[in-house]
């Protein structure tokens, strides 16, 4: 496994990828884009899932095209909503979103043919809402890799980006991803076994912590160990929200109404 330099360095996302972040992405297995969209953006998305949110709450909202939507308490008691999924599915202004062209020049990563933003499939655009406080029921993940779900299923481990749309500022003192660098190249043993799935939450020393502003944009592949570190923080400055939507390649699998809930999410209870 490679080296990282510390810090690793933060680019910008333009309508192609350069060589320096191709090869960066094909040595590490991650890329992180600062400004990926601006404060007044920023803004107007973060209105857009408070809408989603005040339907589902007001609809009771269980599920989405199969997947359970996740519910909790905030800061003043109030329920929100912690774990959306299919949330574009709801808002003209979270689909507008992920439609812009610069989500294309992320496709070259997958390299495999019929690159496509899975607005459609995989859990569509999923909004993850933490915050550290008594009644949550979403303050971190434990070590898992996206991939699994394939494994799942008995399918052969297709390309997969997740990528991930940061709303809040989230110093590495706050928690936040957390990535191990280069375990996209694992073999399939390690990425079974390496960890105890969601279970496991322990810092890793191998780990680095992925320090975001809002508007900033994370690429990781599917086939990489990561969590999210609880925050040490209660209350207010706990909270992060962050919007992660998958990028794949091959068979086209949209869900529908109908779809049934995934093997995976039934333990999706237990992550807290």
């Amino acid at each position: 496994m490679a080296s990282l330099p510390l810090p690793y360095p933060r680019f910008t996302l333009g309508s192609a990828l350069t060589t320096e972040q191709l090869d960066f992405f094909r040595q590490h297995g991650f890329l992180h884009f600062r400004a990926f969209a601006g404060p007044g953006q920023v803004q107007e998305l973060l209105r857009a899932t408070e809408a989603v949110q005040q339907q589902w709450l007001a609809e009771g909202v269980q599920k989405v095209n199969g997947v359970p939507i996740k519910y909790g308490k905030d800061v003043d008691g109030s329920p929100i909503v912690q774990r959306f999924a299919f949330a574009s599915h709801y808002s003209p202004v979270l689909a507008e979103f992920l439609q812009d062209a610069r989500f294309r020049a992320l496709f070259p990563l997958l390299e495999a043919p019929g690159g496509r933003v899975g607005i459609n499939e995989k859990d569509g655009l999923v909004i993850n809402h933490y915050v550290n406080v008594p009644g949550s029921e979403f303050s971190q993940m434990g070590w898992h890799t996206d991939s699994l779900r394939d494994v799942f299923y008995g399918k052969r481990i297709g390309p997969m980006l997740n990528v991930g749309f940061h709303l809040d500022g989230t110093p590495a003192t706050n928690g936040g991803l957390r990535l191990i660098p280069g375990t996209h190249r694992q073999p399939l043993r390690e990425m079974l076994f390496r960890k105890k799935y969601y279970k496991d939450v322990s810092a890793d020393s191998h780990e680095i912590a992925v320090e975001t502003e809002p508007g900033d944009l994370t690429v990781h592949d599917g086939r990489m160990w990561h969590r999210v570190a609880q925050s040490p923080l209660v209350g207010e400055v706990s909270r992060r929200r962050v919007m992660y939507v998958p990028i794949v390649a091959g068979k086209y699998q949209p869900k529908h109404e109908h779809s049934p809930t995934p093997f995976y999410l039934r333990f999706l209870h237990l992550v807290k």
